[in-house]
């Protein structure tokens, strides 16, 4: 491998350059040109490691970003990802990644380069979750395109291990779940429980007492329900596109107590409930699984609406009178509400369950996903009474001068 001065006259004016000229590691002579002599040494010196270890790719042999993306997406697919997950990563390419990054060369990615790219999502209004949340799927495709033998390094992974200033400062920034924003008050839910009516009353009663998530109640089997022992199992999810499925992790199998509540109005529910081949607890009016959008926008916000759980639009009706729409728009943030009232005092009107059984009961795939989400929740002991009663216990009723 060589490093060789260029000088050549274009128009009257001479130009120079500093040429590597070298063979990969499949015998094929390859040329990269660089501005300045320093940028040159430096390529050929981290190359030349590459072509020894056999894993070196040329600029002519990688791909764009976008077609890598597009690689990533068929390999998704094709290993039989859920609808909802593939759509999610066709939306990451088609509005975050694609218009950005996408006619780069996968070689050209480095970790200033995906940075400068981040603070141009930011500009343009992605949130702090978003951000995170698309750098991960373009880490992704650098890794199968590492798999593929189309790119040597993949940045994102670089970014991840140097953690750098600007990521702590994106985590201390992001916002905790707070009542009357995220998560549901006790009164609220109160309110929303005498409000409810109607077909979807037992669905959102079970929401709020067992925390399942939204695919979860869809996939919920009557044969998975057991009222004399108050219990429920969860051992499958109904997908956005209606497709049965196992839950979202080992975890997500789990077995969640029932509270009275819960108990009589399923007792009451399964009389009325109509019949259907899945055996579904909550299912359409024709007994196949419900519509997500239908249990949100026919049965909580209703419920809301009812209860005076509501905001303002910031729209008015033709009598120029506000127009007020439910407060929390998601079942997840009944899974919230759930989340805290395993996590309050006892004294407080919770169970003060510990960070394992909340995650238990939750179905999170670790107890650091439930205490990254909900740690702020956890009541923390008085400093100054805690210190006193170390002191005394180890002092007992001796003073020190």
């Amino acid at each position: 491998m060589s490093v060789r001065k260029r000088i050549w006259t274009s128009k009257g004016v001479e130009k120079t350059a500093w040429v590597v000229d070298y063979t990969d590691q499949n015998g094929k002579r390859r040329l990269k040109t660089f501005q300045r002599k320093k940028e040159a040494d430096a390529w050929a010196a981290r190359t030349t490691t590459e072509v020894g270890d056999g894993i070196h790719v040329a600029d002519r042999a990688t791909v764009t970003v976008s077609e890598a993306g597009d690689k990533w997406l068929e390999s998704a697919i094709n290993a039989g990802l859920e609808r909802s997950t593939t759509d999610q990563y066709r939306q990451h390419l088609k509005l975050h990644i694609k218009p950005f990054l996408g006619e780069r060369r996968l070689n050209e990615l480095t970790v200033p380069v995906i940075r400068d790219w981040q603070d141009r999502l930011r500009n343009e209004g992605r949130s702090a979750k978003m951000v995170r949340i698309v750098t991960a799927s373009l880490g992704r495709i650098l890794s199968e395109a590492q798999d593929r033998g189309l790119v040597v390094r993949n940045a994102v992974s670089e970014m991840s291990r140097r953690r750098k200033v600007g990521a702590r400062t994106e985590d201390r920034q992001t916002t905790r779940l707070a009542y009357g924003e995220a998560i549901p008050t006790q009164e609220e839910i109160r309110a929303i429980v005498t409000a409810a009516s109607g077909r979807y009353r037992p669905v959102l009663i079970t929401a709020i007492f067992t925390g399942l998530r939204a695919s979860e109640l869809r996939g919920l089997r009557w044969s998975d329900v057991e009222l004399d022992k108050a219990k429920l199992h969860v051992r499958q999810r109904a997908s956005l596109y209606k497709a049965i499925g196992a839950p979202k992790s080992k975890a997500g199998q789990r077995t969640v107590p029932l509270p009275p509540v819960v108990v009589n109005t399923l007792r009451e529910w399964k009389v009325a409930c109509p019949k259907g081949k899945l055996g579904l607890v909550f299912p359409n009016g024709a007994g196949n699984i419900e519509e997500h959008g239908n249990i949100v926008k026919r049965g909580l916000w209703p419920a809301q609406i009812a209860a005076g759980v509501v905001r303002d639009t910031g729209e008015k009706d033709d009598d120029g009178n506000p127009i007020l729409g439910p407060r929390y728009t998601g079942l997840h943030s009944l899974r919230h509400w759930y989340a805290s009232w395993l996590i309050n005092r006892r004294a407080d009107g919770g169970l003060e369950l510990s960070a394992k059984a909340v995650q238990e009961r939750l179905g999170h795939a670790s107890v650091a996903l439930t205490l990254n989400t909900y740690s702020h929740l956890f009541p923390s002991q008085d400093e100054a009474d805690a210190l006193a009663a170390a002191e005394l216990s180890l002092l007992g009723n001796a003073t020190l001068t």
